[in-house]
């Protein structure tokens, strides 16, 4: 039975939409829908509920207003999609809250604005500025300005990252599919639906399998990867329909609807928090087992447990940590330069300031500035 109480408790929700709802399944942005989630969501508000919603559907509008059927690969006309699609999206979204007196925001996100830990946080200062004015921000991807470099991927991830920089109680990702099956419902009729997990248990990867549509690239794997990560900041995650009768003041007043994947992690502090966030990292530290080891106890990274240093970066890059068998166990903030770094790998600390000519630090990363993976 799902401990309806999780989400019954929660005063900070994130809230993502998929393209396969926000469109019809691609026909063109179903106002209808639209206009229902901004009436339950005012309803949240009344009952003191603070609301961020991630909503995909930029690039499957423009789809639609372009009279394109098949979604483009090429990212400059993924760009120019998203743009035109971008407008009607706003419109609708702007029209469907201020008819119950509610402002919304825009806010376009890309991955460099949370890679980067000055915008991060002034990401973060926005949306809570914005959740304490009584606003409801609307986030997407800024997909007229992406690469394949800085790009999300989906916004089931967003949603994710979203909840970790605003301290949400809960993401709730709204999708076509009741919840997470034992398998692909839609291929195999035994498949049952699994109302209670926790997030981050790897046979739930397994079980999800499968790929997005032709309409966004999310799918039922991305949701449990991205409950996986907004766990890291204490966060639970449920999957269900969003075409579920009032499904958003159902769960908040703590009907099981749909997978709820439990997060059992202590909260990470801000600093931390931001380092798990990061999708891309500028270099690799190639460890010996007994850094790992001291790794593992919550010691910093010292030049003599690095093997090898991969890349080029500065000082106070992110960097993965890469344990013998080529599994990442932590990624940090290094304290040299690449080159540096180089230098010093596989020697003692101190040794730095004769290798060197100077020491800015006796540790590679410093333990304050590491998460484990």
């Amino acid at each position: 039975m799902m401990n309806t109480t999780r989400i019954a408790d929660a005063k900070r929700l994130v809230i993502k939409v998929g393209s396969a709802l926000v469109t019809n399944n691609g026909e063109g942005l179903d106002t209808q829908a639209i206009r229902e989630w901004a009436r339950q969501i005012a309803e949240l508000r009344e009952h003191g509920r603070e609301v961020v919603l991630v909503s995909s559907g930029a690039i499957a509008c423009g789809m639609q207003r372009l009279g394109w059927k098949k979604r483009p690969s090429a990212v400059h006309d993924l760009q120019a999609c998203a743009a035109v699609g971008q407008m009607g999206l706003v419109q609708v979204y702007e029209s469907a809250f201020s008819g119950h007196g509610l402002h919304t925001a825009q806010v376009l996100l890309t991955h460099e604005d949370l890679a980067d830990r000055k915008r991060y946080l002034n990401a973060r200062s926005t949306l809570t500025t914005l959740l304490g004015l009584g606003v409801v921000p609307i986030i997407n991807e800024n997909d007229t300005v992406i690469t394949d470099e800085i790009k999300f991927g989906d916004n089931d991830t967003l949603g994710a990252l979203v909840a970790n920089l605003v301290d949400a109680d809960c993401l709730i990702i709204l999708t076509d599919q009741q919840g997470l099956f034992t398998a692909d419902p839609r291929k195999d009729p035994a498949a049952t639906l699994i109302s209670e997990a926790r997030a981050g248990d790897p046979s739930l990867e397994a079980m999800a399998g499968g790929a997005g549509t032709q309409y966004g690239k999310g799918g039922m794997i991305t949701k449990v990867i991205a409950a996986k990560r907004a766990a890291n900041s204490g966060a639970h995650t449920v999957i269900a329909s969003g075409r579920e009768q009032d499904v958003m003041p159902r769960l908040a007043r703590g009907e099981p609807i749909g997978t709820l994947l439990v997060s059992e992690m202590q909260p990470l502090n801000a600093r931390k928090q931001w380092l798990a966030d990061h999708l891309q990292l500028n270099g690799k530290l190639i460890l010996d087992a007994g850094a790992v080891k001291a790794l593992g106890e919550g010691k910093s990274l010292l030049p003599i447990g690095v093997v090898e240093v991969q890349g080029e970066f500065e000082r106070g890059a992110a960097v993965a940590c890469i344990s013998p068998e080529g599994r990442e166990v932590a990624r940090g903030l290094i304290n040299y330069g690449s080159s540096d770094a180089r230098r010093i790998a596989r020697h003692a600390s101190a040794d730095i300031e004769s290798i060197l000519g100077f020491i800015d630090e006796p540790e590679m990363v410093h333990r304050d500035n590491l998460v484990i993976c």
